[in-house]
């Protein structure tokens, strides 16, 4: 899984890579699924924007984003988001595994 971690109007600290890469491990679940993960954290004024970018082996991909005023609370709210959406494209495709016929 290839992770990027940008930031747009904002300097991302060594603190929040940090922070970033421990909750990166709710992903374990699925990470031999995912391609690429694109994260990128804005801030507009006091306002902080996190949007993350999740691309699966199978060409599919999804989306989600966070807004708040508390970076850490913020980077919190976008994996809770992020979680279970994952999840939810692996169960798909395990689903789809099991009603295609093996060939042999």
């Amino acid at each position: 899984m290839n992770v990027d971690i940008k930031g747009v109007h904002l300097e991302i600290s060594d603190r929040v890579r940090a922070y970033i890469a421990k909750k990166l491990e709710r992903l374990d679940f699925a990470k031999d699924l995912i391609t690429d993960l694109l994260l990128i954290l804005g801030k507009d004024g006091s306002r902080y924007q996190m949007e993350a970018t999740v691309n699966f082996r199978w060409g599919a991909s999804t989306h989600v984003e966070a807004i708040g005023f508390k970076i850490y609370e913020d980077i919190d709210a976008l994996f809770d988001k992020l979680e279970p959406k994952i999840g939810k494209e692996k169960e798909k495709v395990k689903e789809h595994h099991k009603k295609t016929p093996e060939t042999i």
